[in-house]
């Protein structure tokens, strides 16, 4: 199993931003098969060192993983509207 983890700190985090971009996130659920969990946080601490979102997957392989990052619903529609919204965006990926 890959987990892959990715924080968003969003460059206006008001309240709407915030719900219109943990939706699009969980938009994903349903529409793209390789996921075999997908969870998304919002930040309740708000302190300085704090990221905005939390993004949680997890996959069957390292090649699902790859094909997730192309697949046309993630590339097409979440990534764009992430690094629309984003000041900055990490990631850690790790097998457990």
């Amino acid at each position: 199993m890959i987990t892959h983890i990715v924080l968003f700190k969003l460059a206006e985090p008001t309240a709407e931003t915030l719900a219109t971009t943990r939706n699009k996130l969980l938009s994903m659920d349903g529409k793209i098969d390789l996921l075999r969990h997908l969870e998304v946080g919002v930040d309740l601490v708000r302190s300085e060192r704090s990221y905005d979102i939390a993004l949680t997957t997890r996959f069957d392989s390292l090649e699902d993983l790859q094909a997730y990052q192309i697949h046309p619903f993630h590339a097409g529609e979440v990534v764009p509207y992430m690094k629309l919204v984003c000041s900055s965006i990490v990631a850690v990926d790790y097998e457990n």
